[in-house]
């Protein structure tokens, strides 16, 4: 495997491979960029199929984080980490172990929940190193569980992407595929239902799906059909690279806004979508809500900020959709490159 000639390597700073015998631990975790701060971004656990295929996620995982917090206006470089294994045959130890990998890194990447990974598991970590964040809090404070703050920034996205596609201010009758409904796109429903959106919801987890078709009035769907729904608003929640040269042709949806990192296969990909008449909110900006609360818990911040930076992500969205169209660009290359210029730029500290 030729790491430094792959397309995803893309410049990264660091790449460290981590392995316990005793826990069974086999890890990866890539460093993007240290520019802005610390590299940070979640931890994935994942049944990944070769050792190849788990290298070429966490370097395209990791480039996000840098863009992702550098939209953000963070004081963070971009990191990730990935855990090969089966997410539901997971022990303390094996999260103690990884603990330790981090520390190893002295600072340079700071971790959190992702996809098959949980709060309580970021406890188990935060045991060997206190580079961790996405834990718990006390009233007021910022931190714990980050889906939610995530999905409070997709929700106030989708709000700015109907608004600029559609002409429409409020979400009552807007109808919304949701492909994913777990620790992000569970809450991202509530607040659709809440909003009066007309919901339809797939799902890998029949549980994960009854429950949000009880709770929330969603229509079920198969997964693979929710990509083509025939819906206002297509929401990826799940795993990456779904709008593809494959996919793109069977798109209905008008607006695709989701909390899904690297939702296109390609960047070029994206070039398709505003060609189909569909404004594309580029996920590492829309679904920066839970590396915000993550950035204020590990300065210690409140509640109250978390929840005025991610009240910025609309803002930021609009700003992109209205270059887009005025540059004639798409809306993933403008983002993109906005985000290489403030790369090179260091932020102001997070104030406690």
């Amino acid at each position: 495997m030729e790491i430094f000639d792959m397309r995803e390597f893309d410049a990264h700073e660091q790449l460290v491979f981590g392995h316990d015998p005793a826990s069974g631990l086999r890890a990866i975790i890539a460093i993007h960029s240290t520019a802005r701060g610390p590299a940070a971004g979640g931890c994935r656990m994942w049944s990944y199929a070769t050792t190849a295929e788990a290298v070429a996620d966490v370097l395209r995982l990791s480039r996000g984080m840098s863009y992702k917090n550098a939209m953000a206006g963070l004081p963070l470089g971009g990191g990730k980490a990935v855990i090969i294994g089966d997410s539901r045959r997971k022990t303390p130890e094996l999260f103690e172990a990884f603990g330790r990998l981090v520390d190893s890194l002295g600072g340079r990447y700071i971790t959190a929940e992702d996809v098959g990974t949980t709060t309580q598991e970021m406890a188990q970590v935060a045991r060997a190193t206190r580079y961790v964040a996405g834990l718990g809090r006390a009233p007021g404070e910022a931190g714990g569980d980050p889906g939610p703050k995530t999905a409070l920034g997709v929700f106030l996205g989708i709000k700015a992407a109907v608004k600029f596609r559609l002409g429409r201010t409020d979400l009552a009758g807007i109808s919304v595929a949701v492909q994913g409904v777990g620790g992000v796109g569970y809450h991202l429903c509530a607040q659709l239902a809440q909003a009066g959106a007309r919901l339809a919801a797939a799902d890998v987890r029949p549980v994960a799906l009854q429950r949000v078709c009880d709770e929330f009035g969603a229509a079920p769907m198969p997964v693979e059909a929710a990509l083509s729904a025939d819906v206002d608003v297509l929401s990826p929640c799940a795993l990456g690279a779904v709008l593809s040269a494959q996919s793109i042709p069977q798109l209905r949806a008008r607006v695709i806004a989701g909390a899904a990192n690297n939702q296109l296969a390609q960047g070029q990909d994206g070039a398709a979508l505003p060609a189909a008449g569909i404004l594309y909110a580029p996920d590492y900006v829309i679904n920066a809500g839970g590396i915000i609360s993550v950035a204020h818990e590990y300065a210690g911040g409140t509640e109250a900020q978390v929840d005025a930076d991610i009240r910025e992500i609309p803002v930021r969205l609009t700003e992109i959709f209205e270059r887009a169209r005025r540059e004639n660009r798409t809306t993933n290359a403008v983002a993109d490159q906005m985000a290489r210029e403030r790369l090179g730029r260091r932020s102001a500290k997070l104030v406690a």
